[in-house]
């Protein structure tokens, strides 16, 4: 089995980050308030969400700042953490106009990306989370921040009608991010050695991963010969809805194709790769 290579998207935040700017500057009043498919928020309050993750990104890894309080553990008291920030955040910046909105997503967004660029993707860093407690090669982080902008502003594209970022370029790199996600979310499946799962999101951004199951654990790979012991088919634009808790398993099931064992395929679908 070939292991999956390094997702490497550092030459893509400038792109992403000047779609997103041209987005947001031919918006109407109107649309500004539009609202998205994150519960309860709008288009502005997804757009300020984006720009509180640049601050925090500046602020804590860039500048190495800590912030007041004591850190956070256990993951269930962590993911509430977040939640109650990210609304905190959203909240408090209610005040910003949409043109400032604009100017400081620029201003941000752009020492976010010349900071990822000083970055060797290649060496180890924090966990991430949604693909395991381990350390994480920095290439998966910056790959998760970059999942983070392309899906969310597919989420303000959306809401306006406006197409999305679904070139295989920008595309193709978000869901090999999001299929990263799979060992872990197999993590407490028994199954006998060899166990082979196959995934097939298909679209122009898409391709096949194979889950195999070896020395009493799950690996991510890819071309493998011997038949898979489950077979799980998503469309590409499904798929990532459904890894970004946009649409839930059941609703990704009446649009998925399953073969083989049924308990295996179904739990592909409950693949998560977003913290919160």
């Amino acid at each position: 089995m070939r292991l999956p290579e390094p997702i490497l998207v550092t030459h893509l935040f400038s792109e992403v980050l000047g779609s997103l700017v041209e987005l947001l500057a031919g918006l109407s009043a109107e649309m500004w308030l539009q609202p998205t498919t994150c519960q309860g928020w709008s288009v502005k309050d997804v757009t300020l969400h984006l720009l509180g993750a640049e601050v925090g990104i500046l602020s804590r890894k860039r500048d190495q700042f800590t912030p007041p309080g004591k850190p956070i553990q256990d993951p269930e008291q962590l993911l509430a953490f977040i939640n109650d920030l990210n609304a905190t955040w959203v909240q408090a910046t209610q005040r910003l106009s949409p043109r400032l909105l604009c100017d400081l997503i620029r201003f941000t967004g752009t020492q976010v990306n010349d900071y990822f660029q000083t970055l060797d993707p290649h060496t180890l860093g924090g966990p991430v989370s949604w693909a395991g407690p381990e350390p994480a090669p920095v290439w998966l982080d910056l790959a998760r921040e970059y999942t983070e902008r392309w899906h969310h502003q597919q989420h303000i594209r959306d809401a306006v009608g406006q197409p999305g970022l679904k070139q295989p370029r920008f595309l193709a790199p978000v869901l090999d991010t999001f299929v990263r996600a799979w060992p872990h979310t197999f993590r407490d499946v028994q199954a006998p050695e060899g166990t082979l799962v196959s995934l097939t999101l298909s679209g122009e951004a898409g391709g096949r991963w194979f889950l195999h199951r070896q020395s009493n654990r799950w690996e991510l790979g890819l071309e493998m010969t011997q038949a898979p012991d489950a077979s799980v088919v998503l469309d590409q634009d499904l798929a990532w809805r459904l890894f970004t808790a946009g649409i839930r398993p059941e609703q990704a099931l009446a649009g998925a194709g399953l073969s083989g064992d049924p308990d295996l395929g179904r739990k592909v679908l409950d693949m998560i790769s977003i913290i919160a």
